[in-house]
This record gives structure tokens, sequence and C-alpha cells, in this order.
């Protein structure tokens, strides 16, 4: 298979989530989907495919890294397509945990698109937005049980 075909594919099986989360973050599939860590099942794959085979010609660059080196390795259209992968499966984890956390802290779903676009598009700044607004809505406790007599 060539980068012209692991690149949509990486694609779409990334986007149904995205779009779950987004557009039906209330439907009971979503969450139960969701939860899985499954979901970035497909980028981990294309990524695992794609170095496996170059980890001898890639060892050199994690091991001692040089920036000349690495822009080389990425100007290419297999590198390009390794660190795609690798920004979708990370980004989906971080806009899964996003979700979830917002579903648990009760933040409005309207509230969350923007911040999950963000961490679809540009996941750290998505990322350090959704940290700033936690702040404002706290975990709730759980209540402890209170014991009555009779």
């Amino acid at each position: 298979m060539t980068v012209a075909v692991f690149f949509p594919i990486s694609n779409f099986f990334i986007l149904p989530f995205w779009f779950l989360m987004i557009v039906l973050p209330h439907w009971h599939w979503t969450r139960r989907i969701i939860q899985s860590p499954l979901i970035a099942i497909a980028p981990a794959l294309v990524y695992t495919f794609l170095v496996i085979p170059r980890l001898l010609q890639l060892w050199p660059i994690l091991i001692s890294p040089d920036i000349s080196v690495l822009a080389a390795q990425l100007g290419t259209p297999v590198g390009a397509l390794i660190a795609w992968a690798h920004f979708q499966a990370f980004d989906l984890i971080g806009g899964r945990w996003a979700y979830l956390d917002s579903r648990e802290r009760r933040i409005p779903a309207w509230f969350m698109v923007p911040i999950l676009f963000l961490l679809l598009m540009f996941g750290p700044i998505g990322f350090l937005l959704y940290l700033c607004v936690q702040i404002f809505y706290p975990l709730q406790q759980p209540q402890p049980a209170t014991v009555t007599s009779t």
C-alpha cells in the first residue's frame, strides 16, 4: 500500500468519532462508542505499519534528535504520513478524554463544540483551552450515604 492510499484511509477511520463527539454528543450510542480506547486503533495501526519497517532508519533520529534530519524526514511523503497518523491518534485520544470528562463535569455540549474542533485541528491548543474550562466546571463529589435510624 502506498502513502496515497494510507492518507485517506487514516482520515476515514477517525472522522466518524469526531462527528459523534461534536454533532451527536447526547446520542446514547456516542458515549458508549467513545468510551472504548479502541477508537484510536486505526491511526495507531497505520503509524505502526509505517514505522516498524523503517525503525532502523528512524532510530537515529529518535535517540539523537537533530532538527535538520527530522525536517528532512518529515519532508518526505512517508515521513509526513507517519507524523499525521501520530497526530490523529493522539488528538483523538485527547478529544476522547475531553468529551468523556466534559460529560462528567456537565459542561454544555454546545460549549464543547469549539474545544473539540480545536482538539481535532490544533490538538495542544484545544487541550490547553479545555484545561482552562475545567476550572469553571469542577467534578461533583458524590454525596456520602446517610444512614437513618427508625
